[in-house]
């Protein structure tokens, strides 16, 4: 498969890099010398050009290429650039064959029309990604638990969360998993991913030993299972409120959204706002209308305004500002006065492992959300998420169906014959009111047509499990 790429940003360059490591052709196209200078070296073709160009994408090999994503920072750009990418690709291969086009946007006006289905008619493109609610999901689930390092919702209840190993875990450390599931009272918790200081990420054996400071990635059902592998692994676990009172300082596109997801999660929110125009709007909006949503007027740093609303009373600080650098401030000046829980949705990745040695609770990458849900819309075959695993980026969590044609539907996972490079994290099954429902894969469990496993693997051995699948 010939995937191009239209922006050398840190989404473009991060996507190109998961499917390099899937041995995916890969083309990279941007007009900055020093974009394409940090791409190379990824063993991909990297092009110095203009992606609204008729002539890049004929440079690029386009009438070869399954797959064009633009993913600038312009939605403009972005969608001129899918539609002229169409035209080039018909015209190149005289209508013979089929270009999906996928196309990052910040602007929620695009993804209305994309979700009404006319940007598909008028801009030729296939798939929207607008990272901002998975961006949300990730946060207030990571904010639930209070030592870990990454949540990846994987539909259904079906969460993937990654931890360090701490020294204090004495059920588990300087064992074998197969040893710990003996120690660990209700048993072990499936580790899908292992990663030590100087070796690669790897989906571990029953053999494999755990060591402090190593970071695992855990498959688990339900949120309420998350202070459970925080024990198990050696850190404090702290309860969460079944009623949480959270403060969110902006009232953007962002802090709009998790006003919205946490009055729906039955919580009570404030929302701090500094500009009067955005806090009005909020204020006449249907969900500055609902119950147990407050609108105040005011500077989000304003240690007399944030005593006077009572801020240490709240369980968690959320800021939601477009500069980082503010967001990070107001997050620890809340965090000083009091609020047990603070966290971010981050523009700069890097900035992510610095908070969190800050004192921040949970921040997330909303520029890697993006790329996890590219990557879900390349492997259009493969219903669900796809992830790249964060702190073991060796390995990635897939989902694949079982179909009549799987020689293995109606046999028990041990009787499969998977491959013994994956590990299966969860069963899906639809229930008799056709909701997906997640299942413990244990070896005895049957696996019926219609259900889809979520599968973790290394990268490159995506395409051999697909083959195999046959998807």
């Amino acid at each position: 498969m010939r995937v191009i790429i239209g922006g050398g940003g840190r989404v473009g360059t991060g996507l190109a890099k998961a499917l390099r490591s899937e041995d995916k052709d890969v083309v990279l196209v941007d007009n900055s010398a020093r974009a394409v200078k940090n791409s190379q070296g990824m063993d991909i073709l990297v092009i110095h050009g203009d992606i609204t160009q008729r002539g890049k994408f004929i440079e690029a090999g386009i009438e070869s290429a399954q797959v064009y994503v633009a993913a600038t920072n312009s939605d403009e750009r972005n969608i001129l650039s899918c539609a002229l990418a169409k035209h080039v690709h018909k015209e190149r291969t005289k209508g013979d064959g089929e270009l999906m086009t996928i196309c990052r946007v910040r602007n929620p006006i695009f993804v209305k029309e994309y979700e009404s289905g006319k940007l598909a008619k008028w801009a030729g493109v296939d798939h929207v990604v607008h990272p901002v609610d998975g961006a949300i999901e990730r946060l207030m689930s990571g904010l639930k638990s209070s030592s870990l390092t990454e949540v990846i919702p994987f539909e259904a209840d079906a969460f993937i969360v990654e931890l360090n190993v701490k020294s204090e875990a004495g059920g588990v450390v300087h064992r074998t998993l197969r040893d710990s599931g003996e120690k660990v009272e209700g048993g072990m918790p499936l580790i899908v991913g292992l990663k030590r200081d100087g070796m690669l990420g790897k989906v571990p054996t029953a053999d494999d030993q755990i060591l402090p400071n190593d970071r695992v990635a855990i498959a688990t059902a339900g949120e309420a299972s998350f202070n459970r592998i925080l024990r198990i692994f050696g850190h404090e676990a702290v309860d969460f409120p079944d009623k949480p009172k959270v403060i969110i300082f902006g009232a953007g596109l962002i802090g709009v959204r998790l006003a919205k997801a946490w009055l729906d999660a039955d919580g009570s929110v404030t929302v701090v706002e500094r500009d009067l125009e955005k806090a009005n709007n909020l204020a006449g909006s249907e969900i500055g209308s609902r119950k147990g949503i407050e609108i105040i007027h005011g500077d989000h740093l304003d240690k007399g305004l944030l005593s006077e609303i009572e801020i240490s009373s709240h369980d968690i600080a959320i800021s939601a500002l477009d500069d980082d650098n503010a967001s990070i401030a107001a997050a620890l000046l809340a965090s000083d006065m009091g609020v047990e829980r603070t966290g971010l949705i981050l523009y700069d990745a890097d900035l992510v492992n610095v908070v969190r040695r800050m004192g921040i609770t949970f921040s997330v990458d909303r520029k890697r959300v993006a790329i996890d849900t590219i990557l879900a819309r390349i492997h259009t075959e493969l219903p669900g998420p796809y992830a790249v695993l964060s702190t073991v980026p060796d390995v990635v969590g897939i989902c694949l169906p079982i179909k009549s044609e799987n020689k293995f539907a109606g046999d028990t996972i041990e009787n499969a014959g998977l491959p013994d490079y994956c590990k299966v994290a969860f069963i899906q099954r639809q229930n008799i009111h056709n909701e997906w429902e997640t299942m413990r894969p244990s070896p005895q469990k049957t696996l019926l047509e219609g259900d889809r496993l979520t599968i973790f693997l290394p990268p490159d051995r995506v395409d051999d499990l697909e083959k195999k699948f046959k998807v």
